[in-house]
């Protein structure tokens, strides 16, 4: 009986250690365009709809996966040429979100928050999982849950709203706007919940920042413990406000665009956006805007960081580590899924942006850091892969998630 115990312990001491043969990089990159002095291979591919992710200390890589098949995708190496060997999958059905903090994994359905207590080692959890929250609110459109566990241990919890401008009629052209806006009181905001007790709803949590229409991209930002999001902006100003804005104004705006978020913070949606041509706030049109005036916008806070529209944040995370060159030390790297709606301009996204960044302010202009994805063409159906998570392994490198098609992760390494 020792004899067995011993080898179960050596073979979870193997499983706990980082891999330290160096990943084998596909020759063409998989068809990635990089920086000089980085390579890129597959991680593992027909996984399923993958969204976000965490990869442990000892090189694990924990997937959500959204869809009716979803949940939570294990993928380990074990020889150490960077493709995953081992693949599980456990969970509760379809997720976006996902955190590991202590010793617990975190995975966020639709409309539910639960953990599991996770022994660095394990390819499954010994049981089921413990709720931490249920009955959030979860309709068809921007229903996805986006996660992270803050340095002050709460969990903080996307919370879509179910519009586009808290129309009177949702999408019918020159509709008003509903003021005040009354889905900001159950959605449209990030909302903070206490892990150490479950069974929580929706109204037991607190909610932290408002007028963040989908912030589906939120990280953690190790150096000054502060939470940033990246909301998707509103669609269709052109269709629905004709006098007001033509196509290629409607392609470009409002901005994608990055907050760091401070408790109590009011963002803006539905009531303005950001215009990152002119750089400032403006009054929404279902609101008495025209394009210019900024009137009840003045003191919206400003991003961090602006994107032209639809490009669709998707993740974001802090580079945390020494490997890259220091020009990446604490920036952010943020992936973006991709439009579907600027024509006439052609689609954008489907990429990989770092920002520079130091004390939670972007200290130089955003570039792209890894294209590619989508291929030859660019349109959502199209698109070979469209970029939706983004993690960093133990020794540094970058990994990238995609949903499209039957699901794959990235894996970008910096070359000596």
């Amino acid at each position: 009986m020792t004899r067995f115990v011993f080898a179960a312990l050596a073979a979870l001491l193997v499983a706990s250690t980082p891999q330290t043969s160096k990943p084998v990089c596909a020759p063409d990159n998989v068809g990635l365009t990089l920086p000089s002095g980085f390579c890129a291979l597959l991680v593992a591919e027909s996984i399923g709809p993958s969204r976000h992710m965490v990869v442990l200390e000892n090189g694990d890589v924990l997937v959500a996966v959204t869809g009716q098949r979803g949940g939570v995708r294990l993928l380990r190496d074990t020889t150490g040429d960077g493709k995953a060997d081992i693949v599980r999958s456990f969970g509760i059905g379809g997720g976006t979100g996902i955190a590991f903090a202590g010793e617990y994994l975190y995975f966020a359905t639709n409309d539910a928050v639960v953990r599991w207590h996770w022994q660095i080692g394990a390819l499954e959890p010994p049981g089921g999982p413990d709720t931490v929250v249920r009955g959030l609110t979860s309709q068809r459109e921007h229903a996805a849950k986006s996660i992270v566990v803050g340095s002050d241990g709460q969990l903080y919890v996307n919370i879509g709203a179910p519009s586009n401008s808290c129309q009177v009629q949702d999408r019918i052209p020159e509709s008003p706007g509903k003021d005040p806006c009354p889905l900001l009181d159950i959605a449209g905001g990030i909302w903070r919940f206490d892990p150490r007790h479950g069974g929580q709803t929706q109204v037991d949590g607190q909610r932290f920042a408002t007028g963040l229409r989908n912030a589906v991209a939120l990280a953690l930002d190790p150096g000054t413990g502060s939470v940033f999001a990246a909301q998707h902006g509103r669609d269709q100003l052109a269709a629905h406000w004709p006098k007001l804005y033509n196509d290629a104004q409607s392609a470009e705006l409002p901005a994608e665009v990055v907050f760091r978020l401070e408790a109590g913070g009011d963002y803006g949606w539905p009531y303005c956006y950001y215009d990152w041509r002119r750089r400032q706030n403006v009054m929404q049109p279902e609101y008495g805007g025209d394009g210019k005036t900024v009137g009840r916008c003045e003191s919206t806070p400003r991003p961090v960081v602006a994107f032209p529209g639809h490009w669709a944040p998707d993740g974001m995370t802090f580079y945390n580590s020494r490997t890259f060159p220091l020009k990446y030390r604490g920036g952010l790297f943020i992936a973006f899924h991709g439009s579907w709606n600027r024509a006439p301009l052609p689609q954008a996204g489907y990429k990989v942006m770092f920002v520079p960044m130091a004390r939670g302010v972007a200290t130089g202009p955003a570039e792209v850091f890894a294209d590619g994805f989508a291929g030859p063409v660019v349109t959502p159906n199209g698109a070979r892969y469209r970029p939706t998570g983004l993690a960093v392994g133990p020794d540094g490198s970058l990994y990238v998630a995609s949903d499209q098609g039957a699901g794959a992760v990235f894996r970008i390494v910096s070359q000596p």
